[in-house]
């Protein structure tokens, strides 16, 4: 039977982000996603206007009529959230549907670049630490891992040393598995090569017995979706039983790909990278010349 994974997150058109990324990047892993909106919007709000529908009540709606269906989810993974409300459907879901044979992967949207979104206020970053708390794996870029852990996102980013700032970044992660998570991947680590210089972004994937840190050269661009790409990855892959070594090796090499392809063809950063093309490379077959 397919395996499935209830993914929360929210619906943007335009933006190649969420839900739009989650449903063809799991499917083409060959696992059903099982979408629940939290929101509807136009497109995603890097775009200067945009039209946005909270979904804090249908969520619950939807919830009930799950519930009548009596499923069997092999994961839920969570994305975005608007508000706090809508972090405490998120845990009704998770009583209900959470069971112990289902893995809950938590990808905590608070900020990106040293930079808080809107709706992360105190008492939403105190409701989202409670969420990742009950996860086994999280996917936090560097700003969101400080924000959880109450670090300075201006001293880690000044560090020049490589090493350091990595050992720095695992006893952060550690400190927040010492609360819950099992795994945590901390995504988009950006540094310079000691040996020649070349800028690189990379991905630390930490255990209780083990760290490992994928790198792969930076393409001097950032665009918009890329953590929700990575996130799908590694839910997709936990899913079919992949290692997690292998699956964030898998979703840096695809991300890569499209992000050099979107680079060359100065894709503007809002539309996201053009990944669809790299599908292929999830579902574990020879691509057909």
């Amino acid at each position: 039977m397919t395996k499935k994974i209830a993914v929360i997150n929210d619906l943007s058109g335009f933006g190649r982000c969420s839900l739009v990324a989650a449903i063809s990047v799991i499917s083409a892993m060959g696992v059903q996603p099982c979408p629940l909106p939290t929101a509807i919007l136009s497109a995603q709000t890097g775009y200067p206007s945009y039209f946005y529908d909270n979904y804090t009540e249908r969520m619950e709606e939807i919830r009930r009529e799950w519930k009548k269906m009596e499923p069997h989810f092999d994961g839920i993974y969570t994305g975005f959230m608007a508000d706090r409300k809508q972090i405490g459907q998120t845990e009704k879901v998770l009583d209900t549907f959470c069971g112990k044979k289902t893995f809950l992967l938590v990808d905590p949207i608070l900020g990106d670049e040293g930079r808080r979104f809107g709706m992360c206020t105190p008492e939403f970053l105190s409701a989202m630490r409670e969420l990742v708390f009950r996860a086994d794996i999280i996917t936090p870029n560097l700003t969101e891992l400080c924000l959880l852990t109450d670090t300075d996102y201006r001293l880690i980013n000044q560090m020049t040393d490589e090493k350091h700032m990595l050992t720095i970044v695992e006893q952060m992660a550690k400190n927040v598995m010492a609360k819950g998570p099992s795994e945590i991947v901390v995504t988009g680590v950006r540094y310079r090569d000691a040996g020649d210089g070349e800028e690189k972004i990379g991905n630390l994937a930490v255990k209780k017995n083990k760290t490992t840190f994928s790198a792969f050269s930076f393409v001097g661009e950032s665009f918009s979706g890329t953590g929700d790409l990575f996130a799908s990855v590694i839910a997709g892959a936990k899913a079919r039983g992949d290692s997690l070594e292998a699956s964030i090796d898998l979703a840096g090499r695809m991300i890569e790909q499209a992000m050099r392809d979107s680079a060359a063809e100065n894709v503007p950063r809002n539309e996201g990278v053009e990944y669809e093309k790299y599908l292929w490379m999830l579902t574990g077959k020879e691509r057909n010349s």
